[in-house]
């Protein structure tokens, strides 16, 4: 027991309140999600509100509960463990390890998209270069994994600086938004019916519902880091409520402030939020206010990576000491008390998957190929997690020690998990769906043929893993 537990008593509690209340808005928050909306239209609105309502917030309420019961490292890792076994535990934990490959790749090319827009218009034509938008999303790997490496202590500054710098350029979004549209008139009609979806839906638009789901996820990053956070039952649940308010409202203003700006059909789905900006500055005479938005929100995008590394890394350095994963996982570097081989691994991996997604691909196309790999992957340990929360409701130590639990006693938690589990079962369903204007077949072979290689390479590993614990005797 000591030897699998020295790695972990060697971390540092760094994080606080504000550490991880801009580590969660940096994890969630995403421009691209706003501008992924606007040019959906005005029926995003209602999206977003219902799946605030129906998904966000009992999905916190679940996090709370469950990260202040088991407060340990590895997150939800450990909480589908502690469930259902090491098993479950450990598809949980390889899944949410796996989805970053392609996480990345569509985030980091969505980052390098906006930040074309630091030096004007005028380099707008380079969020269409796939060249640029491969080398530069490298460089911003390098740099997020750099950081974590060398430790919380500095990692962390990235993902409070990506908090800050991405919600604010969200806020100058709806101010100029605001400001237009009340002295020139909104560029986008809105109307009661044109708020809700059309029914039946656009078969081609079904793949971007899976996209509203995703863009309020990422709460449970952090708690794969609780043992580097101080007072964890104290510093979750109030982190976790305010940056739930904070995200799902600025989701919502900053839709409709883009759609104030600019038509949907207008807004490019990577990196419209600074079309907009850009926009509506130059309309207003203050084209440098657009240039300091998009330096900010690359910043904030940086955030996010680092965010993401730092949280993730920690599911198969736990996967490590428990000898489901090589050793070497598990390992501590000796300076810096940081899981580095694993975000090393996580980071040459990525960018791997980051190159080849642009094989035989338009840019849309691979980030779209990137989204829906990255939805299916990432919310099967989602449904892990609800399930748990439900069966684990059951035990009789629920109510002991400091827990702060999903209110309503267990009709509550039923009726928070299963709602969570649905909307998720069915948000993998839709991203299944290829988006209009691609090669259905390709992009369906493509994903299920990656799916099924890279669950199957980790079922492998854990069998390996598990035969040589039963004969070591551990």
């Amino acid at each position: 027991m000591a030897e699998e537990t020295a790695p972990k008593s060697q971390l540092r509690r760094a994080m606080g309140f504000w550490d991880v209340l801009l580590f969660n808005i940096a994890a969630v928050l995403g421009p691209r999600w706003i501008a992924a909306a606007a040019h959906n239209g005005t029926s995003s609105i209602s999206l977003w509100v219902l799946a605030a309502v129906f998904f966000f917030l009992p999905t916190a309420l679940i996090i709370i509960e469950l990260s202040t019961r088991y407060p340990a490292e590895g997150g939800l890792y450990v909480w589908s463990k502690e469930a259902f076994g090491d098993f479950h535990g450990f598809v949980a934990g390889w899944a949410y390890w796996i989805y970053t490959f392609f996480y990345f790749p569509g985030l980091l090319t969505a980052s390098m998209a906006m930040s074309v827009y630091i030096g004007g218009p005028k380099y707008a034509w380079l969020a269409s270069s796939p060249k640029y938008l491969l080398w530069a999303s490298l460089g911003l790997l390098a740099i997020a994994v750099l950081f974590n490496i060398v430790g919380l202590d500095i990692g962390k500054w990235l993902q409070n600086a990506g908090g800050a710098a991405t919600y604010v350029p969200l806020v100058m979004l709806v101010g100029i938004g605001t400001y237009l549209a009340m002295h020139r008139g909104s560029a986008t009609h809105f109307s009661w019916p044109r708020l809700w979806p059309e029914w039946p839906p656009d078969i081609d638009k079904l793949n971007f519902w899976s996209s509203i789901a995703f863009a309020f996820t990422g709460m449970e990053l952090v708690c794969a880091m609780s043992e580097e956070i101080r007072e964890p039952h104290k510093t979750f649940p109030r982190a976790i409520y305010a940056s739930t308010g904070l995200i799902a409202v600025i989701y919502v203003l900053g839709t409709m402030a883009l759609l104030w700006l600019l038509p949907a059909e207008q807004i490019d789905p990577r990196n419209g939020v600074f079309g907009g900006i850009s926009f509506g500055s130059a309309a207003l005479g203050i084209a440098w206010f657009g240039m300091l938005a998009a330096l900010l929100v690359t910043v904030g995008n940086a955030g996010g990576v680092g965010a993401t590394v730092a949280g993730v890394a920690r599911v198969p350095f736990v996967a490590g000491i428990d000898h489901y994963l090589p050793a070497y996982f598990g390992k501590i570097h000796p300076k810096w008390k940081t899981p580095y081989i694993s975000i090393l691994i996580q980071a040459v991996i990525s960018a791997a998957i980051l190159v080849l997604s642009q094989i035989n691909a338009t840019v849309i196309g691979a980030y779209q190929f990137l989204v829906s790999m990255s939805v299916i992957l990432y919310f099967i340990p989602f449904l892990y997690m609800y399930a748990a929360a439900i069966k684990l409701a059951h035990r009789a130590d629920r109510a002991d020690g400091q827990a702060v639990l999903v209110p309503g006693g267990m009709p509550g938690i039923w009726i928070a998990g299963s709602l969570a589990f649905l909307i998720t079962l069915g948000s993998m369903v839709l991203a299944a769906i290829p988006p209009g204007g691609e090669n259905k077949v390709l992009f369906e072979a493509k994903l299920v043929g990656c799916t099924a290689a890279f669950v199957g390479t980790g079922l492998v590993l854990y069998w390996r893993g598990a035969r040589k614990k039963r004969a070591a005797g551990l």
